[in-house]
């Protein structure tokens, strides 16, 4: 098995190509160890000294390490370890009963004109923008819609998620695209 690397535009950030589906579709992502128990390779590899957070997505992962903590030169083999060993022992990439909690957040119900609106939201973002931040191993998903102030407020996760271009990301990329086809938007937000 051979697992391909790539840096990410955040420098904490380690993009893993393993070089079958991760998900297939979705993703998700672990904050720390006590998430990581829903998925026997993300707590193995929190599991190894230095890593902060484990992202999964369709093709790929990310490992993200602690701030001034070990270097990638130090990190890379043994989490690179961990990807083959799960890979080559057949484990599925959630314990049993677990799935991945990947989409959109669903939990407000959009009426009217507002739910055309956040449609057409979410659309934009599953075909224009998350695919482009999916190549820099991260994702974007929608949070919720603020329809009296037209700000949409959006997840940053994997290796967006503390990003030190991520700002700039969300005001001129996501929040420009978003203006220009949908009028309503009038700014753009991190939710955390």
């Amino acid at each position: 098995m051979f697992i391909q690397t790539e840096s990410t535009p955040n420098p904490l950030t380690l993009k893993f190509l393993p070089g079958r589906d991760v998900t297939g579709e979705g993703s998700r992502e672990f904050r720390s160890p006590e998430e990581a128990e829903a998925s026997p390779l993300a707590k193995a590899l929190f599991e190894i000294d230095g890593v902060a957070r484990v992202f999964f997505g369709p093709d790929f992962l990310t490992v993200t390490r602690h701030a001034g903590d070990l270097e990638w030169r130090q990190l890379k083999a043994p989490i690179l370890a961990q990807v083959m060993e799960h890979y080559t022992s057949g484990q599925p990439l959630y314990a049993e009963g677990l799935s991945e909690g990947g989409g959109h957040d669903d939990e407000i119900v959009y009426e009217g004109d507002t739910a055309q609106i956040v449609t057409e939201i979410k659309d934009l973002l599953d075909t224009r923008i998350r695919p482009a931040v999916a190549q820099d191993g991260g994702d974007i998903l929608f949070n919720r819609f603020d329809a009296a102030t037209g700000i949409v407020y959006l997840h940053m996760r994997g290796s967006c998620s503390g990003c030190p271009s991520s700002a700039a990301t969300l005001k001129s990329g996501v929040e420009n695209l978003l203006k220009h086809y949908v009028p309503e938007v009038t700014a753009v937000e991190q939710s955390l």
